[in-house]
């Protein structure tokens, strides 16, 4: 699943209401970090493993978008897109707080391996077309979270423009869109199941090891 992939862009404080669970300020432009490519794990009725050891790994549903061309003049930016995934931005929590009170880079709480789980790609509709439709994740048969692209912050078309324009932005790059509220700890043995409107996107098992 990685050998086409390049880049991984993640958003962070896309939602208001997640930015203010956590207790951080709303952004007032796109903040923006990344993920190791060897981060991915395949989300499809698998078993992910992760680290028991290092406090806890919080879950985080989100729009992933696959860039399949760059950016030119005179192109909407939402014509890069060519494939629209659900995924999971896996935190390491309080490794993420410790790093955040020393004010250094969150890699180590966000790029650790198997801490993008990402389901199989669907063509992308477009992002007004997006707007009508809802994501959700099912842990353990209750709704965990609730979201929609209409609630972002910074919509797809101001992320994809801000990537390029900031880091450049490419075919094979995955863009992970930002998290709406309802984060919390994952336990071992938790069955996550990831629904694009009513349709089975992305689901595993986790074993905390």
């Amino acid at each position: 699943m990685t050998d086409q992939i390049r880049n991984i862009y993640c958003i962070g404080r896309n939602y208001r209401l997640h930015a203010l669970e956590l207790g951080n300020e709303v952004p007032d432009s796109p903040l923006v970090f990344t993920k190791p490519s060897h981060a991915v794990v395949p989300m499809n009725g698998n078993v992910v493993t992760l680290p028991a050891d290092r406090g806890e790994v919080h879950f985080e549903l989100e729009l992933v978008l696959r860039i399949g061309k760059a950016l030119q003049p005179g192109m909407k930016p939402d014509e890069c897109v060519d494939g629209l995934a659900l995924g999971l931005d896996l935190t390491l929590r309080d490794v993420q707080s410790k790093l955040k009170a020393k004010g250094q880079p969150w890699l180590e709480a966000k790029g650790f391996k198997n801490s993008a789980p990402l389901g199989g790609w669907v063509p992308y509709p477009g992002e007004e077309a997006l707007k009508m439709s809802s994501f959700k994740l099912i842990r353990n048969g209750e709704q965990a979270q609730l979201g929609n692209s209409g609630d972002m912050l910074f919509g797809i078309s101001e992320l994809i423009t801000h990537i390029d324009n900031a880091y450049g932005l490419g075919r094979g790059d995955l863009i992970f869109t930002g998290t709406p509220a309802g984060v919390a700890a994952l336990q071992d043995g938790d069955v996550l199941e990831a629904y694009l409107d009513d349709k089975l996107a992305a689901n595993c098992t986790i074993k905390l090891s």
